[in-house]
């Protein structure tokens, strides 16, 4: 039986309500989706041999609702997250929200009533995830990323940024190629992945299972990360934190002096990163460029850290504030560094006010090392004028994807939106 996905999304929300009070939205969501992974990975795996994931006695969903009105429910559901995670190596990840807490949950029976109502909504609200689902349609995924969005959305623009909207994610996987991969061991990494949603998109338009990897700074939103890649059933994708900058986690295996080099690439990471260079550690990446990217702003040293964390026929999508189009200085040298290097195969300018974290422009910028050194020009398409109104944001509509896409795949000039700007023109400029 197929569930529809506007009623499972109300109960996510309702199951919201529930907490509120206490807390904003920004601590709230880690119960929630902390409930939400329990519930499906109970569902799903709960009596099989050799799953995914492995349920232990006393881990599980149905361990939590015996616990209803019992005086001691936030300290044993907090039990029975610690068996889940430590029987699935996911100490730290699944187990961040605590539920025995009495200045955010209340104390007494105010809290005994809170999270009891709190699992009735998750026991008669919500489906069997084991059973109830629509072929091809990852429905928990889905509900997982509605969260994300709504959390972003009221969160602000603090809280905006481990969320990339799912029409935007598209872009970028389709802009790569990713599509055409050819093997089944081509690898794909973000290295700002936030929640993964960005990471787990771009996977899922490849033909074949791609290995992905992940890097967020915060570590709580690392366990987010993880957990929603379990959710997507790519369990077996790396998701680490730390800072990419002064601590990667991706090295060569054979030389740890070296980034390791992955096929593919994608990232919308923090705009105009300030504090990039604090702990710096040099692997090379901007060498070459003439200069180094500003202290002050990040946005091109993410662009070089990818490019560098590329392999020789790699290819990757980059959003950045539209300012790195124009800006001077050691960032105008830095670009056309880039330019006579071939690498940028195209750049894609979108409507402002589509992320969560800020309302000002962005752009797609389309790396693929493949033939760089004969590149010719940059294909440019100005998508800008092309959303929909979405309450207080803008949005890309279906048509407005598809016309990107298929107007790049086939480097299509439009007058007015699109156009091949070859390199001795943009030199001139």
């Amino acid at each position: 039986m197929a569930v529809k996905k506007s009623e499972l999304y109300g109960s996510l929300w309702a199951s919201c309500d529930s907490l509120r009070g206490g807390m904003d939205s920004s601590q709230y969501k880690d119960y929630i989706l902390t409930l939400l992974f329990v519930k499906y990975v109970s569902d799903k795996y709960k009596g099989v041999v050799y799953g995914e994931i492995d349920i232990p006695e006393g881990g599980s969903f149905d361990d939590m609702l015996a616990l209803r009105g019992q005086k001691n429910i936030g300290e044993g559901m907090d039990k029975v997250i610690a068996k889940l995670a430590e029987a699935n190596n996911l100490r730290g990840v699944i187990d961040n929200a605590h539920f025995n807490v009495p200045e955010k949950l209340g104390s007494g029976q105010e809290m005994i009533d809170k999270l009891s109502n709190l699992l009735a909504i998750f026991r008669d609200k919500m489906p069997d995830f084991g059973k109830n689902r629509a072929d091809g349609d990852d429905i928990i995924g889905d509900a997982y990323e509605f969260l994300m969005k709504k959390f972003a959305t009221e969160s602000g623009k603090s809280k905006g940024q481990f969320y990339t909207p799912a029409e935007v994610s598209r872009v970028l996987a389709h802009v790569i190629g990713i599509e055409k991969a050819v093997s089944g061991e081509s690898t794909l990494y973000d290295p700002a992945c936030g929640s993964g949603s960005l990471l787990i998109r771009a996977a899922e338009a490849a033909p074949r299972n791609v290995a992905v990897f992940g890097q967020e700074k915060d570590i709580t939103t690392a366990g987010l990360a993880r957990m929603n890649i379990v959710l997507h059933n790519r369990g077996t994708g790396e998701i680490k934190s730390g800072n990419t900058f002064s601590s990667p986690q991706y090295k060569d295996p054979d030389d740890e002096s070296a980034l390791r080099q992955f096929d593919f690439a994608v990232v919308n990471p923090p705009f105009s990163d300030k504090n990039w260079t604090d702990g710096l550690q040099d692997y090379g990446q901007f060498d070459g460029y003439g200069e180094r990217p500003p202290q002050k702003n990040g946005d091109f040293a993410w662009l070089l850290h990818v490019i560098k964390s590329l392999k020789r026929n790699g290819k990757a999508a980059v959003i950045l504030p539209h300012g790195v189009l124009f800006r001077g200085n050691a960032e105008a040298t830095i670009r056309r560094a880039l330019v006579d290097k071939g690498y940028i195969k195209g750049i894609i300018g979108l409507p402002a006010n589509l992320f969560y974290g800020t309302g000002i422009p962005a752009c797609i910028i389309v790396i693929d090392k493949e033939k760089a050194e004969k590149r010719g020009g940059i294909f440019m398409i100005d998508a800008s004028r092309d959303f929909i109104k979405d309450g207080n944001k803008n949005r890309l509509r279906e048509q407005d994807i598809h016309k990107i896409i298929d107007t790049f795949t086939k480097q299509e000039e439009i007058p007015h939106y699109s156009r091949m700007v070859h390199l001795s023109e943009i030199a001139a400029q």
